[in-house]
């Protein structure tokens, strides 16, 4: 069995697979270093004023164990916005990587996280959960198992529709797109049966997606699904080339085409439902950085999942700050992606003329 590195140079070769060019790297690492800044003076950004040398002082004393004076900062920084400045990162950095990872998988750039029905089943478990009154913990873990559910009800419905074979693309795509259309149903149902006073502005609010309720705990219970899926889609992404050229050619260079669809599958589901899970339904993120970083470093894997991951923790890191720092009342993350999504996709299509698609 050829190593995935070796199996990505011959397929350069044999299929004229656009090659990774220096700079591309430079501009990865560059993203890097954009992100640190970002991630940093994110912490000056809320209504409670803090600056620089304040936000230094106090992870300077978290760090050596010394007492810092003054416990309001310290309170705000570690416990307010750490956990949402974190929080805003990995889930940018998730949705984007789920993204990217099925555009390629699936040869299609219209392609987002949501398309095997992830979100919508996270969405409704966080329905349900809200709706009987569960904690936020219950509500978070029974919307990440409800979001694993959906997407292994469709893989499985496709499976049966198939007769246990592959099938084609398309059929697991429209097979998510009414796996999807049958959690908004649901979701629609329980908010109807809710209690109009109470239950239905809460659901409706978590459904808009936002970060304003993260805590250290909702972190500690992410950061396990983040690990377990973003790691193996970063060190695949040599296979994800191979892919793209069609399940016959990544035959022909050792790639076992079916088992590597499913761990590509499982990874993004786990990502986006704990994505989901914590943040809400978050839009066009997953859909819009993958084209965005194919522009910036080209469409070739081994650079454009990592620009693709560092590209989508930036935006979604600078779009929090808006949210808090724009409106006197929060409004919700989701709401806000999607009025930036929207017309910066369409501006993007005239931009490149699909030609980076």
């Amino acid at each position: 069995m050829k190593l995935a590195e070796d199996v990505y140079r011959e397929s350069e070769i044999q299929f004229s697979q656009p090659k990774v060019k220096a700079h591309h790297f430079y501009i990865n690492g560059l993203l890097l270093i954009i992100l640190v800044i970002v991630f940093v003076l994110s912490f000056l950004v809320g209504s409670y004023p803090i600056s620089i040398s304040e936000v230094i002082q106090a992870f300077y004393a978290k760090l050596t164990g010394t007492v810092f004076s003054n416990t309001g900062i310290e309170n705000v920084v570690f416990n307010v916005r750490m956990p949402r400045i974190v929080a805003a990162v990995l889930i940018g950095c998730a949705l984007s990587a789920a993204g990217s990872s099925y555009q390629g998988l699936f040869k299609n750039p219209m392609v987002a996280p949501d398309i095997l029905g992830a979100s919508g089943g996270a969405g409704l478990g966080a329905a349900i959960g809200l709706l009987l009154a569960f904690n936020s913990v219950e509500v978070q873990m029974i919307s990440f198992a409800f979001g694993l559910a959906a997407v292994f009800f469709t893989v499985g419905i496709h499976s049966v529709i198939n007769r246990g074979g592959e099938g084609s693309v398309l059929s697991l795509i429209l097979t998510g797109m009414v796996v999807s259309s049958l959690t908004q149903a649901f979701i629609s149902l329980i908010k109807y049966a809710g209690d109009p006073e109470n239950k239905l502005p809460e659901i409706t609010f978590w459904l808009m997606g936002g970060l304003s309720t993260i805590t250290t705990n909702d972190l500690l219970i992410m950061i396990i699904p983040m690990v377990i899926g973003l790691v193996p889609l970063y060190l695949l992404r040599w296979n994800l080339n191979v892919l793209s050229f069609g399940d016959e050619e990544a035959r022909s260079l050792g790639i076992n085409t079916f088992r590597m669809k499913i761990i590509i599958i499982v990874c993004s589901t786990l990502i986006t439902a704990a994505s989901v899970s914590v943040g809400g339904i978050i839009g066009w993120v997953g859909l819009i950085i993958p084209h965005l970083a194919r522009m910036v470093v080209g469409p070739n894997y081994r650079v454009a999942l990592p620009a693709s991951m560092l590209i989508g923790a930036i935006y979604l890191l600078l779009v929090d700050d808006m949210v808090r720092s724009l409106f006197t009342a929060e409004i919700p993350l989701g709401i806000l992606t999607s009025l930036i999504g929207a017309p910066f996709f369409i501006y993007l299509l005239f931009r490149g003329r699909r030609a980076w698609i």
